[in-house]
Formats: structure tokens, C-alpha cells, sequence
């Protein structure tokens, strides 16, 4: 029970601490993303730009048109599309290497210093830009973003083992979706700001220094903020811990769970679909995120305020999108109109078949600049719906290894962030329409086909390698056949019960 200064202290609190919790996880990732891609941006006036006569006036390029061209000249490098392909890309090297150690800590010991001290080390390295540059050029800024990625690598895994110590079956759609939807919040942040720095203040520094400080500022309020699960909560309420006692079944992870199943988790169908859709996720998504304000600056021409806002304009949609989506899957769950496999199954791939055809599409629109800016938002937004459906996959397959998972998952869908820009920079030289066309096909092909493998062999259902123990008890012991499939049906509890208290609230 809470006594003195905790009681005091949570009185202060207007809402519950899993919501706060949520709202720091967002502000984690929207911090991530504004560090992450404010490169993009800040690269279009880093780089000098060499237009000839006979590149702009030709039928595959885009005239100037406007105050396009008033700041088109670029910066003071001279570094070509292979090598800018090159330094966006240096940092998923570093991203994807700690997903599966920072999963694996934030299982051991707790998320919060697991996600925090991550995303502080990024904030700190994103300070540092501009002496770095200054000091070693390009190669010094490829090693700085391979050690951003590192620190930003731990995000995702930390962030969902906190989740699954914190948020309830049925409210988890629309919180996880709050949360994870804080990347599509700090793109937009990240472009728009970014922008608008970049026009108004003499120098691309400034871009650096305002998200690197913005980094610092998190970091400070989420120590004090949040904690690892309900039970080491010093100002939680009484009434709180009760209730996500009841809907968790305990507040802290299950200390006396086994290693983790490394082998069941590889040969699960599930985890495999969930996987490969993560993959074709992530292609679609980094060549849009990297490679849009490129495509913006360098196809259409847009100056770089236009760029930032215009850039922008999808991720306000998919964000929108994200949140209206996480309350609806939610609520059809809920009263058992569709199952929780099937809602993740629709959801994702809805978020890769809208998106393939209509990045294809604005390609054919060639530089008539509305419908482009359109196509490409509407292309993004129905991306959103990805968040409740595979995006939290994860915690339903299994809660005690959703760190784990998540780290599998979007570990090796950050490859492709990997090798994205710099596929989009080696097939772009000339920055011509056609070279981008082949680029958005590329990304539709692979949408569609791990669409299609997610959707045949993915579940909603808490896997039996959850609960590992039962598993081993059961061959130990050398149980039947149907003793076997009880400790599996064990296993599945806690949805089972969470399912039922959400009837029961109806």
C-alpha cells in the first residue's frame, strides 16, 4: 500500500502509469526517428548539386519551378548518390547489431535503462554531427552513424518487453499502436522541423543540435518517470497495480522462465510469417523514410521548405491512421467479430498492398507535383494500419519473450535499411523518374509476396514455446500425445483469461 511521499507524489499523476508509461514509449521513438532521419533532410543542403542544362530539360527530369531552385545549389560536399546511399545507410549496420542483445537485457533486467541509455547515447552522438563532419568528413560520419544505430538498436526490443509487463490484452492494439506510432510522429517532426530550420537558419547545423537536445531532455524525464514493471513502481496506485495484476497475472516477468527457446522460436511458422512481413515492411518503409525527401529535392525539385513539409504530409496520415486503427482492431476483438489472427493478418496486409500500389502509381504521375505529394500520402497513411496488425505481433505470440521477438524481427528488417538506400543510390545516378519507377516496382513486388507468406501462416495465438517449462515437463515426464497438448493448452492461458474478462466486460 502506498504511504507518505509515494502517495503524495501519486496524487500528482491525472492518469494511470501504464498511459504514462505509453507516452514516454512514443516520445522514446519519435525521439529515435527525428535523430534518425534528420540526415535525410539535412544531406539535400550538405551536398553540392550539379544539375547541368541537359539533365533539367530533359523528359525524364523535372524542370525548376518557382522558388525550387532558390536554394538548389546544395552545400559544400562533394559526394556522389552511391556515397550519400552509403552514409544513410551506415546506420542500420549499427541498428540492427544490438537488437538481439538489447532484447535479451531488457528480458534480464528490466527495459528502462535498456531503452533510455540507448536513445541518450544517440542523442549525444547526434550533438556531436557537425564537429565530426568537420573534423573527418564522410568517413567520420559513416562510423558516427554505424555507433548512432547502436545505441538506437536497443528501441524496439527494450520498448515491447516494457509493454508486455504493462499494457493488458485489451488495451494493447491502441496503446501499442500510440507507442510505435511514435516513429511516424518524429518523421514528420523530423522533415517538417528539419525544413524549416534549414531555410531559416544559415547552416545544416542547427538541425543536429535542436534533436540531439531534444534526446537529453527524454532521457532525463523517463528515468524519473518509468519503471521496468508494476511492482518496482515506487508511486503507482494501489487500485492500478491491482488491476494489471488481475489482467497480467503477475507484475513483474516470471524470474524461474528458462533460457530462451532459440530453436522453437525458429522453426514456429508464426514467427517465420511474422518475419518475413516484417521484411517487406521495413523495404517499403526505410526507401520511404531515407530516400522521400531525396526523391522530393532531387526528382521534383521542391526547395527545401517545401521538401520538409511536403515530406511530412504521409506520416501525419499514417499516424492518424495508426491510432484510429489500433481502437478499432481493439474493439472488433473485444466483441469477438473477428479474432485476434485474423485481425492481424488483415491489418498487415492491408498496410502492404495499399501502399505497393500507390507509390507505383505516383511514379506515373511524372512531375505534376500534386498528385504526386498525394499519392505518396495516401500510399503512407494506409501504411498505418501496420501497427495494429503485425507491428504488435509480437507480445501476442509470446509476452515472457516479446523482447526477444521483437528484437528477431525488426533486427533483420533493419537489414533492409541496410541495403535500401544504398540500392535506391546505385539505381538512381542520374536522379531520373524511370530510375525511380524501377525502385517503387522493386518495393512492389516485395510487398505483395510477404503479404501473401504472412498471411497464410500467421497467428494471434500465445505460441507453446511461451511457456517452455511445461513443454520440457511434458517430455521429461513422457506424457501422452493428449498430456501434451494440455501443458500446450497451459500455455496459452493468459489469452484465454484476458479473452474472457473482456466478454465478461461487455
Amino acid at each position: 500500500m502506498l504511504t507518505g511521499w509515494r502517495k503524495t507524489v501519486s496524487k500528482f499523476f491525472l492518469i494511470p502509469q501504464r498511459v504514462v508509461l505509453a507516452i514516454m514509449g512514443f516520445l522514446a521513438i519519435a525521439n529515435a526517428y527525428t535523430m534518425r532521419i534528420c540526415l535525410s533532410v539535412a544531406i539535400t543542403e550538405m551536398v553540392k548539386k550539379n544539375y547541368n542544362n541537359e539533365t533539367v530539360d530533359g523528359e525524364d527530369f523535372c524542370p525548376i519551378v518557382g522558388g525550387g531552385g532558390e536554394d538548389s545549389q546544395g552545400g559544400e560536399f562533394e559526394w556522389s548518390e552511391e556515397l550519400q546511399g552509403l552514409i544513410l545507410s551506415a546506420f542500420y549496420w549499427g541498428y540492427v547489431v544490438t537488437h538481439l542483445p538489447g532484447g535479451l537485457l531488457a528480458e534480464k533486467f528490466g527495459g528502462k535503462y535498456t531503452l533510455s541509455l540507448g536513445i541518450f547515447s544517440t542523442a549525444i552522438f547526434t550533438l556531436i554531427t557537425p564537429v565530426t563532419i568537420e573534423w573527418g568528413g564522410s568517413t567520420a560520419l559513416i562510423v558516427l552513424r554505424f555507433l548512432e544505430g547502436l545505441g538506437e538498436g536497443t528501441t524496439f526490443p527494450a520498448l515491447s518487453a516494457l509493454l508486455a509487463q504493462w499494457i493488458p490484452l485489451k488495451e494493447r492494439s491502441k496503446l501499442g499502436s500510440l507507442v510505435f506510432g511514435g516513429g511516424l510522429v518524429g518523421t514528420i517532426l523530423g522533415n517538417s522541423i528539419s525544413g524549416v530550420l534549414l531555410h531559416n537558419i544559415d547552416g545544416w547545423a542547427s538541425v543536429f543540435y535542436f534533436f540531439g537536445g531534444l534526446g537529453v531532455l527524454w532521457f532525463v524525464l523517463f528515468v524519473i518517470l518509468c519503471y521496468s514493471n508494476p511492482e518496482s513502481h515506487p508511486f503507482i496506485t494501489d487500485e492500478e497495480k491491482a488491476y494489471l495484476k488481475e489482467e497480467l497475472g503477475t507484475l513483474e516477468r516470471d524470474k524461474s522462465l528458462p533460457p530462451t527457446p532459440w530453436r522453437a522460436i525458429f522453426t514456429s511458422a508464426p514467427m517465420l510469417a511474422l518475419i518475413c512481413a516484417q521484411i517487406g515492411h521495413d523495404w517499403g518503409f526505410f526507401i520511404m523514410v531515407t530516400d522521400l525527401p531525396k526523391y522530393m529535392s532531387d526528382v521534383l525539385r521542391f526547395s527545401i521548405k517545401e521538401n520538409g513539409i511536403y515530406s511530412s504530409l504521409p506520416y501525419a496520415l499514417m499516424w492518424i491512421v495508426a491510432i484510429l486503427t489500433g481502437f478499432l482492431s481493439d474493439w472488433c476483438i473485444a466483441r469477438r467479430w473477428v479474432s485476434i489472427t485474423n485481425a492481424r493478418k488483415w491489418f498487415t496486409g492491408i498496410a502492404a498492398v495499399g501502399p505497393a500500389i500507390f507509390i507505383v502509381a505516383a511514379s506515373y504521375a511524372g512531375c505534376d507535383r500534386t498528385p504526386v505529394v498525394i499519392l505518396f500520402t495516401i500510399a503512407m497513411g494506409i501504411m498505418g494500419t501496420f501497427y495494429p496488425g503485425m507491428k504488435v505481433n509480437p507480445l501476442d505470440l509470446s509476452p515472457n519473450y516479446a523482447g526477444t521477438l521483437m528484437a528477431i524481427t525488426n533486427g533483420i528488417g533493419a537489414i533492409t535499411g541496410i541495403l535500401a538506400p544504398y540500392v535506391v543510390g546505385v539505381m538512381t545516378p542520374n536522379r531520373s523518374i524511370t530510375e525511380w519507377r524501377l525502385v517503387f516496382w522493386i518495393a512492389f513486388v516485395i510487398f505483395v509476396v510477404t503479404t501473401v507468406v504472412y498471411s497464410i501462416w500467421a497467428s494471434g495465438e500465445v505460441q507453446p514455446w511461451n511457456t517452455p517449462h511445461l513443454m520440457n515437463k511434458s517430455v521429461e515426464n513422457g506424457d501422452t500425445d493428449d498430456e501434451k497438448m494440455a501443458n500446450e493448452k497451459k500455455s496459452k492461458l493468459e489469452l484465454t483469461l484476458n479473452e474472457e474478462k473482456i466478454d465478461k466486460q461487455q
